[in-house]
């Protein structure tokens, strides 16, 4: 047990990623059935993502999950990691958190993305194009003034039943986007963990531009990426090795896949750009036994003073990932895992 992150908030974003041999619909039932179980753990909140059009990936609609997710809990924290605002009316945005807020009072988030479609098709088929994202801090501010009664873009227009809520944004970001995330005064999510000299030098202008809001008081920040916990270092590798195959076959193939059991990406034979972009997939996590974690996860809180973090693992093996979140809840020092 770590004194300094059982003093830190700890949560799971979950991507809803497809198996080898496993459907879509298996892949968002496990996704449901984790978040029973961490709460039975003890995490704080357990987020879902959007993607579109992505074969290795069952989460396109994560507004729909998180209301499923929070329909099989009763205590975890449940939202978005996040909803993609470019790709999206604001209003349509704010009424779906409203429905979520009306239905599970005091549980929901809604964690916001400035992402678009990754492909030029993909865009076309949401009707968006690359300069959607362009004026992020727009959209952001409308979809706020939808809460709160103060937008003006559309006059006499009311999000029901949003408007009078409190759903507590929180802004995924990276670089330009902390600043968004400081001049609109909301709680900052920055990833990946393995750019650590990037994350802190944006932490610290998130810190430092920060404006408080009638949404934050005060900077809040949640860093995210894999963490991995097992018996053995080995063990721990092995975890990884699903993700770090996908990841380098999506960047030599334009494709990301579903992700395959270790066995079966030991046995490939990769050309050397395929072997170059799965060694740097493996590179720089969080990972091994619970002492080497408790030891890297301190490095990292300490060094961004994190409120929260956000774990976002993914393997194939999905009990293993459970272990996984068991022996970090242990490291944490979470109730439950402690009884």
């Amino acid at each position: 047990m770590s004194a300094l992150i059982e003093s830190t908030r700890l949560s799971v974003l979950d991507r809803s990623r497809i198996r080898e041999g496993h459907d879509e619909p298996a892949a968002l039932r496990d996704t449901v059935r984790l978040a029973q179980e961490l709460e039975a753990l003890g995490y704080h909140r357990f987020w879902v993502s959007e993607h579109h059009s992505v074969p290795g990936v069952a989460g396109s609609a994560p507004t729909v999950l998180a209301a499923a997710v929070a329909a099989a809990t009763s205590t975890i924290r449940v939202g978005t990691g996040g909803v993609m605002l470019p790709n999206h009316q604001p209003l349509v945005v704010a009424e779906q958190f409203g429905v979520l807020e009306a239905l599970f009072p005091g549980r929901i988030d809604m964690g916001l993305g400035r992402s678009v479609g990754f492909t030029d098709g993909i865009r076309k088929a949401l009707g968006r194009g690359k300069q959607d994202a362009e004026d992020f801090a727009g959209q952001l501010e409308e979809l706020l003034g939808w809460f709160d009664g103060r937008q003006t873009a559309h006059p006499q227009v009311h999000a029901r039943p949003a408007e009078g809520l409190r759903v507590p944004p929180y802004l995924l970001a990276t670089g330009e986007g902390a600043q968004i995330a400081a001049a609109a005064g909301l709680p900052l999510v920055i990833g990946d963990i393995r750019g650590r000299d990037r994350m802190l030098a944006a932490i610290d202008g998130y810190r430092r531009d920060f404006r408080p809001s009638s949404w934050s008081e005060r900077p809040y920040v949640v860093v995210s990426g894999t963490v991995v916990v097992s018996a053995t270092e080995r063990e721990a590798h092995r975890l990884l090795m699903p993700e770090a195959w996908s990841l380098a076959y999506s960047r030599t193939h334009g494709v990301f896949p579903p992700l395959s059991p270790p066995e079966r990406i030991d046995a490939l034979t990769m050309t050397a750009r395929e072997r170059q972009f799965y060694e740097s997939g493996l590179a720089g996590h969080i990972a091994g036994t619970e002492e080497q974690v408790t030891d890297a996860l301190e490095a990292v809180v300490k060094d961004s003073g994190a409120d929260e973090v956000l774990v976002t693992t993914s393997t194939y093996d999905r009990e293993a990932l459970l272990d996984s979140f068991r022996r970090l809840a242990r490291i944490a020092g979470l109730t439950s895992a402690n009884a």
